[in-house]
């Protein structure tokens, strides 16, 4: 890379689109790297965390270095920072003897690198604010109708003994698992089950649509184009006719000027 590039300037617009294809690429990699090990790392296998945990850390390394090559001054940005940062603390220590009480470091830093993705992509930003959203309108209506159908079945009903249990049962509900351990028998408390259910379909399918726009290859913004393109034709179309017609009536009044050139001219007979 040339050395004209100078610290906190701004990126050109190569830059910029290399920086997106490489997201684009390298995305899915960053966040398997960073939630694999939080689930399939094995402290029975020894072979198994050398694995995980090098080749997770490798595709961090790997990142950075690609980041580095497109933007000299990736380094000494805000994100080059967190992200070398995050390099650092999530190099396997814990293979090391000795120190696996660093665990809960990498763990925190795999998260920080998940984050770091979200923030940087705007797909994966729009897809975050819209669960978000989502998950707050579910919370609430899971606390509500929990609470309701605490009241409602707590006389009665030894499976809401106490708000926990109400609450657990309106998660369970939510998720469409329905583990069957604790049931309304009040038509308060069943409408509140109700109410939870669609809620949780509500949320399956706002999910299904998110991961599609997410994972769906230009997804709305390749629509957009489409139709917006055919409105500018639209448009042409119908100013193609009006542009037509004043052709055409210029070229009228140009051959009425010709036929009257070439009418003689008549001169006015004398009066005595």
């Amino acid at each position: 890379m040339p050395g004209a590039h100078h610290h906190g300037s701004e990126l050109t617009s190569d830059q910029l689109a290399a920086r997106e294809r490489w997201q684009a690429r390298w995305n899915v990699p960053i966040l398997l790297a960073a939630l694999i090990p939080l689930f399939v790392n094995s402290p029975q296998s020894r072979t198994t965390q050398i694995v995980i945990g090098v080749g997770s850390w490798l595709v961090f390394v790997i990142d950075l270095f690609v980041q580095h090559r497109i933007d000299p001054d990736y380094l000494h940005r805000r994100r080059g920072r967190i992200d070398i940062a995050i390099v650092i603390a999530t190099f396997p220590f814990y293979l090391l003897p000795g120190t696996g009480g660093f665990a809960w470091v990498l763990m925190f830093a795999r998260l920080a690198r998940v984050a770091r993705v979200l923030i940087a992509t705007r797909r994966l930003r729009r897809f975050a604010e819209r669960l978000g959203k989502v998950a707050a309108v579910a919370a609430a209506i899971v606390v509500i109708c929990s609470l309701s159908a605490y009241e409602a079945e707590h006389p009665t009903n030894p499976g809401f003994a106490t708000i926990g249990d109400a609450l657990w049962w309106g998660i369970v509900t939510l998720t469409t698992v329905g583990y069957g351990d604790i049931v309304p028998k009040t038509t308060a408390g069943r409408l509140s089950g109700v109410a939870i259910m669609l809620t949780g379909v509500a949320v399956l399918g706002v999910l299904a649509g998110s991961l599609a726009s997410l994972f769906g290859l230009g997804g709305a913004e390749a629509a957009s184009e489409p139709a917006d393109r055919s409105e500018q034709d639209t448009g042409a179309a119908e100013r193609l006719p009006l542009q037509e017609e004043l052709a055409a009536l210029r070229m009228q009044l140009l051959a009425v000027e010709q036929r009257l050139a070439e009418i003689p001219a008549v001169e006015p007979e004398s009066t005595n």
